[in-house]
């Protein structure tokens, strides 16, 4: 909690805030209920006083690298699937877009005036530069920014 220039508190919001969060854990010898209680909140994911259980440190590391290995996995996911998604059209964003909505093809051509036909053409390039199965929002909720 108490570092030469700077606070555990404030070293954690500057972590959190980061391109590249790491999960954080709390060691002091001088804490308190509403020091604690506000790391935990801002994602701290234990809180020791000393003197800490070496059994228990080493188990809360343990589940901190398992987190960090975890995020670190899905952020690689996320800049690949941005570079994919970097690969559309701007006809063809337009139309994920839409289809992600949950618009029909028919719907979508009367959107973005052009047949059905073309829709479907568009939306098979789509799946093949994403490389994607299934047009799910789950999928693609962190590519694009949502204008509608």
């Amino acid at each position: 909690m108490h570092l030469p220039g700077l606070n555990g508190l404030d070293l954690q919001r500057k972590l959190q805030d980061s391109d590249a969060p790491l999960p954080t854990l709390f060691i002091t010898g001088a804490g308190d209920i509403p020091a604690s209680v506000q790391a935990m909140k801002a994602g701290a994911l234990e809180f020791f006083t000393k003197p800490v259980e070496g059994e228990k440190l080493l188990d809360a590391v343990a589940i901190a690298i398992a987190k960090s290995r975890k995020l670190n996995r899905e952020r690689a996911e996320l800049t690949e699937l941005r570079a994919r998604f970097e690969t559309l059209t701007p006809r063809e964003r337009g139309v994920l877009e839409l289809v992600v909505s949950g618009l029909l093809n028919k719907q979508i051509a009367v959107e973005i005036g052009t047949t059905e036909i073309a829709v479907k053409t568009h939306r098979g390039k789509v799946m093949r530069k994403m490389r994607a199965g299934s047009p799910s929002w789950c999928e693609w909720r962190h590519v694009w920014p949502r204008s509608r």
